[in-house]
């Protein structure tokens, strides 16, 4: 999942990049609201984790943006502020949850979480194909039993293309839920990748899963 943080001070900033990651989502960052706004207009986000005091815009105009153009993606505000009317504005305006400085990590983690599992979000659940199971809440991998160590990025990848069965998934549409901002679109990375999933994943018992479309992309089936 790819989320977009939004937070002035660089210390909180690369503590957000690093611990997120950490935990297998692929992370964007923005030091000011009028770039955070930009970001979140032009990329698709699972989550977004805004600052309330920000440089050029406030958090708070950067959500009543994002939902006046009918854009739905989960906010959570992080503010010093702890007052209850301030709460209560950044709710009704649209956010989705509301976390005091300064907090910890866990709580900020259990959070996200809760916010993903409500009814219009994706649903963290187990994924399935020929033996090959997913569990993206404990970040495990087994096929036929066997549990496969991948990496942080093949983990992604996978997840991506089990929740996408049976549709082609495009080149760019993995280095935009895959990969931050700053990778290379040119690079050899997607392939390097999918190679070393692809030989990890091998079963003798079941068929091959992931199948190169020549010219858009790649595709699970199961």
């Amino acid at each position: 999942m790819r989320i977009l943080a939004v937070e002035d001070s660089k210390e909180i900033r690369n503590f957000l990049r690093i611990s997120l990651e950490s935990e297998f989502f692929v992370v964007d960052t923005a030091q000011d609201g009028e770039k955070g706004l930009k970001l979140a207009q032009e990329n698709e986000y699972d989550l977004i984790i805004l600052d309330y005091i920000l440089p050029k815009i406030n958090g708070k105009e950067v959500c009543r943006s994002l939902r006046e153009s009918g854009n739905d993606v989960p906010i959570i505000i992080l503010s010093i502020k702890s007052d209850s009317p301030t709460k209560t504005e950044l709710l009704e305006i649209g956010a989705d949850d509301f976390i005091t400085k300064p907090f910890s990590f866990k709580e900020l983690l259990a959070r996200i979480k809760a916010v993903l599992r409500r009814p219009k979000q994706i649903q963290s659940q187990i994924l399935e194909i020929e033996g090959l199971v997913l569990d993206p809440s404990r970040h495990q991998v087994a096929r036929d039993g066997k549990e496969i160590k991948l990496t942080r990025k093949e983990f992604v990848i996978l997840e991506f293309l089990m929740k996408n069965k049976g549709r082609v998934v495009s080149r760019g549409s993995l280095m935009e839920h895959v990969w931050d901002m700053n990778a290379d679109p040119f690079s050899n990375t997607i392939e390097s990748h999918m190679a070393s999933l692809r030989k990890k994943i091998k079963s003798a018992k079941n068929k091959k899963l992931i199948t190169t479309i020549s010219g858009s992309g790649y595709r699970i089936d199961g």
